[in-house]
C-alpha cells in the first residue's frame, strides 16, 4: 500500500517544529513536542508506523470493573494511563521518592526504562516503555528498532536524552500529533500526563518517564496482570476523588 503523502502546509509545519526542537536543544533548553491525543486509532497508527507488527493494536479500556475489563481484546501486554497531573499526583510522586531513593531495589537486567526530558513526550515514552518490555510484540526495522537498539546499554537518563535528540523520532511524533481529534498544537501547555503499566517477569511495574525509577507495585502473572493494573488505575484515581480526566489504554493483540 502506498504510503498516503502529507499535505505541503502540515508538512512545513512538522518540518519547522523540528527545526524549532533542535534549536532549543543547542540553546540548553528542554524540547517541547506537540501532545499526543488519547486515541487508540492514532497511537495505532504511530506504534506500526514506528515498526510494531500489525498484529498489535491500543484499545480503549471502557471500564475498570471486572466484567468491563473482560472486554479488553487478549492478550492484553500494557496499559498505559493518562491522568492529569494535579497537586495529589505531585504530592505522591514526591512522597513515593522520598520513601524509595534510598532503597537499593533490584530490578530485571532486561527491564527497559527511559526518563522523559522532552515536554509532551509522555505519550511516546509510554508506549517505548509498553512495546520494549514485551518480548512477543515484534518490532521490525524502523525508528523503534532503531533506537532500542542503539540504547539497549545505556542509563535511563541517557535513554531519556537520546530520545530527545533522535531527529526520526521527533518527526514522527509530531506529524501523528497533528492527527487527533483536536487541534494539538493549541494545547502544547498540557497539565495530563501517560504512564504504561506492565508485567515483567511476574512483577508489575509502573513505568512513569517523570520519576527517578521503575515502581513496583507486587506480584503478578499473565492471567491476573489486567485486574492488577486496573487495581492500580484505580488508586490513582481515588488520590483524585474530584477529577474526573482518567482515560485507560490498553496495548493488545489486533482485532481481525
Amino acid at each position: 500500500m502506498r504510503r498516503q503523502k502529507l499535505p505541503v502546509i502540515l508538512y512545513l509545519k512538522i518540518v519547522k517544529q523540528s527545526s524549532e526542537i533542535v534549536k532549543n536543544k543547542k540553546k540548553g533548553k528542554m524540547s517541547t513536542w506537540t501532545p499526543l491525543e488519547s486515541n487508540p486509532d492514532v497511537l495505532t497508527k504511530y506504534i506500526h508506523k514506528l515498526g510494531v507488527s500489525p498484529s498489535w493494536s491500543v484499545t480503549d479500556v471502557i471500564g475498570l470493573e471486572d466484567e468491563m475489563l473482560e472486554w479488553i481484546p487478549r492478550p492484553v501486554k500494557a496499559l498505559i494511563l493518562l491522568f492529569p497531573c494535579s497537586d495529589a499526583y505531585e504530592k505522591h510522586r514526591s512522597e513515593e521518592h522520598e520513601r524509595i531513593k534510598d532503597v537499593k531495589e533490584q530490578h530485571p537486567s532486561d527491564l527497559f526504562y527511559m526518563r522523559q526530558f522532552t515536554h509532551n513526550a509522555c505519550g511516546t515514552v509510554a508506549l517505548i516503555h509498553s512495546v520494549a518490555n514485551n518480548k512477543e510484540v515484534d518490532v521490525s526495522g524502523g525508528v523503534l528498532k532503531n533506537f532500542l537498539e542503539k540504547t539497549v546499554s545505556l542509563s535511563p537518563e541517557d535513554r531519556g536524552k537520546a530520545l530527545e535528540e533522535d531527529k526520526e523520532f521527533t518527526a514522527g511524533h509530531q506529524e501523528l500529533a497533528q492527527e487527533g481529534q483536536t487541534n494539538a498544537s493549541e494545547h502544547e501547555k498540557v497539565i495530563h500526563h501517560f504512564i504504561a503499566l506492565v508485567n515483567k517477569n511476574g512483577t508489575l511495574y509502573e513505568l512513569d518517564g517523570r520519576k527517578s525509577f521503575p515502581i513496583k507495585h507486587g506480584e503478578t502473572s499473565e492471567e491476573t496482570f489486567v485486574k492488577d493494573a486496573a487495581k492500580v488505575c484505580k488508586e490513582f484515581m481515588s488520590r483524585d476523588p474530584n477529577e474526573v480526566r482518567f482515560t485507560v489504554l490498553a496495548l493488545t493483540a489486533a482485532q481481525n
